[in-house]
């Protein structure tokens, strides 16, 4: 993918002034060393969620670093994310016994309703998609993950009212 096709995702102001803290405190250190990169990346994600291409930008000419060696380092270790997760990053099996029982129409229905693909986020950022190849609870299928709850045995006709109901907390004590 190239950086210009990456979507842009506006920060709030306190998102701003949440990277202008980070920035300004590495970059009040005497000079950049090298190994300071990935502590600024990574604690940036902690903080906002992801290294948007414009805090790349800002963090390559605040502490005089080449553009393409922030955006290489931050594409190149899978810990770092350019795209925010949603606040309800959906997860969807597709390993074999998922994919037989359904997996593939749960990706299609949640792919219409959100409109977004797998790896993408909502522009509201309230939901993301990820296809993972294998969750290792085959004889459960299909499953889906949204954040850290596992639901088993997911019908995908009823996946998106699934989605709804834990997004505004409920089912948060079922399967």
């Amino acid at each position: 993918m190239r950086i210009a096709d990456l979507p842009r995702y506006p920060l709030s102001n306190q998102e701003n002034l949440i990277v202008d803290q980070i920035i300004g405190k590495y970059k009040s250190l005497s000079k950049y060393q090298k190994g300071l990169l990935i502590p600024v990346l990574q604690e940036i994600q902690k903080k906002i969620g992801f290294l948007p291409i414009n805090v790349q930008e800002r963090i390559a000419k605040e502490l005089n670093i080449a553009e393409k060696e922030v955006y290489g380092v931050a594409t190149f270790y899978s810990f770092f994310s350019l795209i925010p997760r949603g606040r309800n990053n959906i997860r969807v099996c597709l390993g074999t016994a998922c994919f037989v029982k359904g997996g593939k129409r749960i990706i299609e229905k949640l792919t219409k309703e959100f409109g977004i693909s797998p790896g993408q986020t909502t522009k509201d950022r309230e939901f993301s998609l990820q296809v993972n190849r294998c969750l290792g609870a085959c004889g459960l299928a299909p499953i889906i993950v949204i954040n850290d709850k596992l639901y088993q045995k997911v019908d995908p006709e009823k996946v998106v009212e699934l989605v709804y109901e834990h997004a505004q907390g409920k089912n948060q004590h079922d399967s």
